[in-house]
């Protein structure tokens, strides 16, 4: 676990070494030039310089990370920042992974092995998607926060632990407390000083520096640095509303720059789903058969100008895409690539979809 965030100029976080960071759904960068942000930004900062609990409200793809990080940067704790994607660990491991165990305490524990909490003694636990935790684990989350202290699996005596903790969702959990999926005391428990951080199309202010950043980060990336984009391109970027917020826009760039031609990137290379930038006229639904027929055409063009790590790049691009469409439902997004959650859920560690928790700590 990386301690440093980087903060670079024009109010920008993104992660530590962002050149070397492998595509995730998260976003990787985040930026307060509009206005809202810039007010929202002042709101993050009193909220990290008080050691309270936190939690960031926004949808999959608006920097919840990001947020958290820069918290615990500011907050000035000298511990480890240590970031846990709950809806990324088997519910059959997790209180194992989040409270630790003893050497013998289920089949395969050989070593005792202390949690995520202890591992973040003194600094940060950032919990992100919190209303995928169990009910059962939801209880002793609550016990940890009530009494700073925590009980491994298979053991007897609590061991004290000094942890903000800064939680993350992209779901209402009021309504989940209403539905009896989430406890109300952790609830009001973990909503002590909330961050509502919202969409990529309530804050246009700031997608073009993002956007040149972004261009700048993956031209390095492909090799094919100093290119430029028309402004037609960048209006269209600008207008288009994002449902896949900056994680969307990332991926938009990345394809486009693979794309471009002539050092640009112009209209044609973008890729927007739902939405068409080409001139309006008639609207024809086209069959799969004619979809499919324009993907091999595309597809052919890329190997024709010689596209790095092509099949890497398209897998990637198939994976994020379907993920994304079915809001990061692992079993719909098999499905609907037909393939099993097994097959799935290799690809999308692979890719760096979803964390892989570490072996040791």
């Amino acid at each position: 676990m990386t301690q440093n965030l980087a903060t670079l100029p024009g109010r920008r976080l993104t992660f530590p070494r962002p050149g070397e960071r492998s595509l995730t759904t998260r976003a990787s960068a985040l930026v307060f030039e509009d206005p809202s942000s810039v007010s929202l930004l002042g709101d993050i900062e009193r909220i990290a310089a008080r050691d309270v609990t936190a939690m960031v409200i926004g949808e999959t793809g608006t920097g919840k990370e990001l947020v958290a990080r820069h918290i615990h940067a500011v907050s000035g704790r000298s511990g480890p920042f240590v970031a846990v994607n709950c809806g990324a660990l088997s519910e059959s491991l997790i209180d194992a992974e989040l409270f630790g165990h003893e050497a013998g305490a289920y089949t395969g524990a050989t070593h005792a092995r202390a949690g995520w909490f202890e591992a973040a003694d003194g600094g940060t636990l950032f919990l992100d998607e919190i209303g995928d935790m169990p009910q059962a684990l939801q209880v002793k989350l609550l016990r940890v926060l009530q009494e700073r202290q925590v009980v491994r699996l298979g053991a007897r005596s609590p061991q004290p632990v000094d942890v903000r903790l800064v939680a993350a969702t992209n779901v209402d959990l009021w309504r989940a407390v209403q539905a009896g999926r989430f406890r109300s005391d952790l609830y009001y428990r973990l909503n002590v000083a909330p961050i509502a951080l919202p969409p990529l199309r309530e804050r246009r202010g700031d997608i073009p520096p993002l956007l040149d950043y972004f261009i700048e980060l993956y031209g390095l990336r492909l090799g094919i640095e100093g290119v430029g984009i028309t402004p037609q391109a960048r209006e269209a970027l600008v207008e288009y509303d994002w449902p896949g917020n900056i994680r969307e826009l990332e991926n938009v760039v990345h394809y486009a720059l693979i794309v471009s031609r002539n050092g640009r990137i112009d209209i044609e290379d973008l890729r927007l789903a739902g939405a068409s930038c080409a001139p309006s006229g008639p609207a024809v639904e086209e069959t799969p058969e004619q979809l499919l027929a324009r993907i091999e055409r595309d597809l052919r063009g890329l190997m024709a100008r010689g596209a790095p790590a092509l099949y890497d790049t398209l897998e990637r691009l198939v994976v994020t895409t379907a993920f994304d469409a079915c809001q990061r439902n692992q079993v719909h997004a098999a499905d609907a690539l037909s393939i099993s959650r097994y097959v799935l859920r290799t690809l999308l560690k692979r890719h760096g979809l979803i964390d892989t928790p570490a072996a040791g700590r």
